[in-house]
């Protein structure tokens, strides 16, 4: 008879058996960022008094949240998490903050030629203060509505009542900012929720969202001193402006996003990004 004993059986390091299924999974996740956002926007916001202070917290912020997101992920679905993979971080967050600057820029300018907005001086350390503040508020808002929204509702129900879902939800969560912005809160739900989600499911990553988000509102903000989706808590950019005109040219108070143009451009991008995840085969 031999005196060997059986080996223990691996002991489960996965989430309880009550966070296991979808519905727990999401509820879990949208609570924990939806605290993390709670938290850290107003510390964001307070930081961007200094540009010091404002880019430290936004890469602080930035890494906190990602940390978190691949560890709660990681934990709760026993997965590795490509989205938010290291090595494709650097690219994918230049092209998609280029490409974010690139729109917007685009953007502005259409409404321009509508000579909707007039610019005036502004501050460098407040391009700088906002960029920081921007970095943190985009990555902590893509994690939430892209990486957990999206991601989760997409494995159930599909990439396109997915994106109608996070994009209906973006938009109408900036009612907040304005609560008679109905139009602005459509906007946004088209020009930001359907392109990051389009820009997600195009390659599976969340950097280039992200890259997009910070981009948009670093240029709205951080150089072109406009306001974002109807909030009074950005901190300046290089220049000032006011806007000028009709709203539906220039997104009066809420600022260009409410703008025609902006709903043209962005809308644009998305399905850009759709056709392109439809090609690709990424489309579920």
């Amino acid at each position: 008879m031999s005196n060997e004993t059986a080996p223990a059986s691996p002991v489960r390091s996965g989430p309880p058996r009550w966070l296991r299924p979808l519905g727990a999974r999401l509820a879990f996740l949208l609570v924990v960022f939806v605290v993390f956002e709670a938290l850290f926007t107003p510390l964001l916001t307070t930081a961007a008094k200094n540009p010091v202070t404002g880019l430290l917290a936004g890469v602080a912020v930035m890494a906190i949240v990602l940390f978190a997101y691949a560890k709660l992920v990681s934990w709760l679905e026993e997965r590795r998490t490509p989205e938010i993979d290291r090595t494709t971080m650097r690219p994918q967050l230049i092209r998609g903050t280029l490409i974010g600057i690139g729109l917007f820029c685009a953007t502005l300018a259409l409404i321009f030629m509508c000579n909707g907005y007039r610019l005036h001086g502004g501050s460098f350390g407040d391009m700088i203060a906002t960029f920081g503040m921007m970095l943190g508020v985009a990555t902590i808002e893509e994690l939430l509505f892209r990486g957990v929204l999206f991601r989760i509702v997409e494995e159930r129900w599909g990439s396109t009542i997915a994106l109608a879902v996070s994009a209906l939800i973006f938009g109408g969560l900036h009612l907040i900012n304005d609560p008679t912005a109905f139009w602005g809160a459509l906007a946004i739900a088209i020009e930001g929720g359907l392109l990051a989600g389009a820009a997600y499911v195009a390659t599976r990553s969340l950097w280039l969202p992200i890259g997009i988000h910070l981009g948009w509102n670093f240029a709205e903000s951080g150089i072109f001193g406009a306001t974002v989706s109807g909030s009074d808590t950005t901190v300046g950019g290089l220049f000032s402006g006011t806007p000028h005109g009709p709203a539906f040219f220039s997104g009066g108070g809420f600022g260009p996003e409410a703008s025609i143009w902006a709903v043209l451009v962005g809308g644009a991008a998305a399905y850009y990004f759709i056709r392109t995840a439809r090609k690709q085969g990424t489309w579920r």
